[in-house]
């Protein structure tokens, strides 16, 4: 039997499409425990990799002959190794190129609505993490928003769609990965716009996202002027686009909502948090289509693997929009809350410019699942 590769865009679209698949983790038990590859359909087995040193005869019991087969490690080398010796037994086997690294940085593009005058809005889903951002294309012209530091990504997305990015957003200042839009807007002479309540401690030029400013992007509007709406930061803006889209950030998801102790506010916050979500959304239309800036699992994708739903839906069925005693609501978002993020005071250091992390340094910092939400 042959050892094949099988990369993190063909392991995503398993994911979409709720393929099976079984999954021999050879990471630590505890690495395997924090977080792993999801998927409705998928099936593991965790292992240490230091356990296979002398075989894997011991595990041939758990192995199906029925499914395809993916050895996971962190970084591809131990998970070859154990592929190999799969193989050798006789097994049809495929390891994760690029191992947890390459899943984690893995960007797929979805088309999620089409803009009056022709326009488009793309969602790109960072499936090993949980991200998400955006692209706006109208008449030549792109924004972007809530990059990931894959700049690389979005502008070859432009360039293969031959429009030119002029703006770049981030809805509030990151703390659980590092922002790509202060790059982009270097490489592409774009506009980097930031909150600036959240950018008090920045060291670079921005232009601030304030109330009442609309922004065009060819033929599309983005709304920014109602929605300042604070609460998982200070300085947390939505944006609507299209009167059709809202680019809710990190403040409501699909199945949660934002926490407000990024920062170290939480308390301060609370109120701010709950002011946003019971009252500055409800003025909106329930016809709007929310989109995250995460999702916090599986489940939330929809069918073709974009994470969506109309606001009016969320109000009945979010938890979070429908904790009716404000002493209680200020307990789950304050109290038994996850673990924060890793490394996330010097990702938000990094975010503000003050810091400079090799790419090594910075893709240490971001291992590991997104933690923005309070389910």
């Amino acid at each position: 039997m042959t050892v094949k590769a099988m990369e993190a865009k063909e392991v995503t679209k398993k994911v979409f499409n709720k393929e099976n698949l079984f999954i021999l983790d050879v990471r630590n038990e505890a690495d395997f425990a924090d977080w792993k590859i999801e998927g409705e359909n998928f099936a593991y087995f965790n292992i240490p990799y230091f356990d296979l040193l002398d075989g894997v005869e011991g595990i041939m019991d758990k192995i199906p002959t029925d499914k395809e087969i993916l050895v996971v490690c962190a970084k591809e080398g131990s998970s070859i190794m154990v592929a190999e010796m799969l193989s050798e037994a006789g097994f049809d086997v495929y390891y994760l190129k690029g191992g947890m690294k390459a899943w984690s940085e893995h960007l797929e593009p979805v088309k999620v609505g089409n803009l009056t005058d022709g326009g488009e809005l793309y969602q790109f889903v960072r499936i090993g993490k949980g991200c998400l951002s955006y692209m706006v294309v109208s008449n030549g012209e792109a924004a972007i928003i809530d990059s990931t530091r894959m700049t690389k990504v979005y502008t070859d997305f432009a360039m293969d769609m031959n429009v030119t990015i002029k703006h770049v957003f981030d809805t509030h200042l990151h703390a659980d990965h590092i922002s790509g839009g202060r790059i982009i807007a270097e490489q592409t002479g774009a506009t980097y716009w930031l909150p600036p309540k959240d950018a008090e401690e920045v060291t670079f030029e921005y232009a601030p996202l304030e109330g009442g400013t609309d922004v065009k992007i060819g033929h599309t509007t983005i709304n920014i002027h109602a929605l300042y709406s604070p609460g998982h930061t200070i300085g947390s803006t939505s944006f609507v686009i299209d009167e059709k889209f809202l680019l809710s950030g990190d403040i409501l998801f699909i199945d949660s909502i934002g926490r407000p102790d990024l920062a170290g506010k939480a308390e301060d916050w609370v109120a701010d948090l709950r002011e946003s979500l019971y009252n500055r959304y409800r003025e909106l239309s329930e016809d709007l289509i929310v989109l995250p800036a995460h999702f916090m699992i599986i489940d939330e994708l929809n069918d073709d693997g974009s994470v969506s739903e109309k606001l009016g839906t969320l109000f009945a069925q979010n938890h979070g929009l429908n904790i009716t005693d404000e002493d209680e609501f200020r307990k789950i978002v304050t109290e038994n809350l996850p673990p924060q993020p890793n490394a996330y005071q010097e990702i938000r250091e990094t975010n503000m410019g003050k810091i400079n992390p090799t790419d090594d340094e910075k893709r240490e910092m971001e291992i590991g699942p997104n933690r923005c939400a309070v389910r």
